[in-house]
């Protein structure tokens, strides 16, 4: 018996009430949901992307050898399993965006327990990419003193590697029901003490990389506990029923959808980081690499926006299919895509107006700030592309379009964006301007192709078709008893 299963209140119910109201009206009620979920998001985000950038930048005072091996470790090794594990989780908006908006709530805690069993054995799998970093590295051509510190820093991080196991899934597990609110808390905390114990022990006590490993796992493991202890500590009563046998069952059918998911987010998030490849193998590329780095920077901070309006996205739109409709959900992805370019206008006009400014916030070189300038404009366009496409990313993963956008940007990315890259790059000799400006034709050509699709949508069929696969997991869970409960 599915008791209590309506009382959890399903972010105002969208339906046919609020298509009642005016236009101005259901604009400030889908943006104030929409908010409910970006806002947090967000920050939580932010914070956790500083966290991880202060432990680079703690590292980096020790000495350039520090930096450079942290920096790959982190960035390089850590973010491929990273990378792989956040997309793997996302099947969790789906699902248990789909089942919140349904009101079969207890169906998220063991759509959770079977992500956490599945990224577990990812995460397993994973494991001789940390182990053999050092041999990885001199492979592809990094010098021995870079490869060895860079593998030692790898084992280090194995903990933290096994903390995302367990956060990506409770991110979502809360995140899906508007919970989101002790993530944020809980980043803020963890970048706190992040920051708070690097100082003290690594630049005060002169206690080295390892202590800015150590500290780093810490930090993270502790926002794990505080998500965990608040989904199973009384606060979730209707979407946490404890730990149930029903986790193992329907595996296969999970594995699919995250695996796509897994597929989908990794092409995009390993797609700029070919950039890099690609810039440092051009002449004089210590001052390429230099100037697409702090680009890069500055990409990677804003970025934390859109990425807030796709997870924002992706809830909103799994919510209102979940619950049967369709006309809500297409409603929520126009307000949400609108919100999103006003930002992205705002940002491309802060870069385009100070295109020969910030990169004083890194550097003092003539050179590298020349190089910078020239890059601008790209990142202004890059941005604003950016402000449009993982909101569309967010609307395939409320909508369980994941497999089909694996295959577009598999296409988008690696056989036009790449390809026209190097074209523009080396055969017109335009150098990295010509490698970013072909990227981006990629990025364009996904982000056209998902509007379309997005336009195209019967939104009808899609909440007709969450509906049934909701529908159908909750009658199998009927027939599953628990067999610990926790509260």
């Amino acid at each position: 018996m599915e008791m209590g299963e309506g009382k959890l209140p399903l972010l105002g119910d969208v339906g046919a009430e609020d298509q009642e109201l005016g236009p101005v009206k259901r604009v400030c009620t889908e943006s104030k949901k929409l908010w409910r979920i970006v806002g947090p998001a967000i920050l939580s985000r932010i914070a956790l992307y500083t966290m991880n950038v202060a432990t680079q930048a703690f590292a980096g005072h020790l000495g350039d050898l520090e930096l450079a091996s942290t920096s790959i470790a982190i960035t390089v090794i850590f973010g491929f399993s990273l990378g792989l594990l956040l997309g793997m989780a996302s099947a969790l908006e789906t699902l248990c965006g789909q089942a919140f908006g349904a009101k079969h709530y207890r169906m998220m805690g063991v759509y959770m327990q079977r992500s956490w069993i599945v990224l577990f054995c990812v995460g397993v799998l994973l494991l001789p990419i940390y182990i053999f970093t050092t041999p990885i590295l001199k492979l592809i051509g990094q010098p021995d003193d870079i490869a060895e510190q860079a593998g030692q820093v790898s084992i280090w991080l194995i903990p933290l590697h096994f903390a995302f196991v367990f956060h990506f899934p409770l991110q979502r597990f809360l995140q899906c029901q508007v919970k989101n609110h002790i993530i944020a808390y809980g980043s803020a905390a963890s970048l706190v003490i992040n920051v708070f114990l690097n100082w003290l022990f690594v630049q005060r006590f002169h206690m080295g990389l390892f202590a800015a490993t150590l500290i780093l796992n810490l930090s993270w493991w502790i926002l794990v506990f505080v998500q965990f202890a608040y989904a199973v500590g009384g606060w979730c009563p209707l979407t946490w029923t404890g730990f149930t046998m029903e986790a193992f069952s329907g595996l296969w059918e999970f594995v699919k959808l995250s695996a796509a998911s897994g597929v989908m987010l990794c092409l995009e998030n390993w797609y700029y980081r070919v950039l890099i490849l690609l810039t440092g193998n051009l002449k004089n590329a210590k001052v390429a690499v230099d100037a697409l780095s702090i680009c890069m920077t500055i990409n990677g901070w804003e970025m934390m926006i859109p990425l807030g309006f796709f997870a924002g996205t992706g809830v909103r739109v799994a919510n209102e299919l979940g619950a049967g409709h369709g006309k809500a959900a297409k409603f929520a992805t126009i307000v949400s895509v609108c919100t999103s370019i006003v930002i992205g206008v705002l940002f491309w006009i802060l870069i385009v107006g100070l295109h020969d400014k910030f990169a004083l916030i890194f550097t003092n070189s003539p050179i590298v700030i020349d190089a910078v300038n020239k890059l601008s404009i790209l990142l202004a366009f890059t941005i604003l592309l950016n402000s449009v496409q993982p909101i569309l990313s967010g609307v395939a993963v409320g909508s369980g379009w994941q497999a089909i956008v694996a295959y577009i940007n598999v296409g988008s990315y690696y056989f036009i964006g790449v390809p026209l890259g190097i074209f523009l790059g080396w055969v017109f000799k335009l150098g990295v301007l010509g490698i970013w400006a072909g990227m981006i034709g990629g990025t364009t050509v996904q982000t056209v192709i998902l509007a379309y699709l997005t336009i195209r949508c019967d939104w009808d069929k899609e909440a007709m078709k969450a509906s049934i696969r909701v529908g159908k997991d909750a009658i199998v869970r009927r027939k599953q008893p628990c067999f610990v409960l926790v509260k």
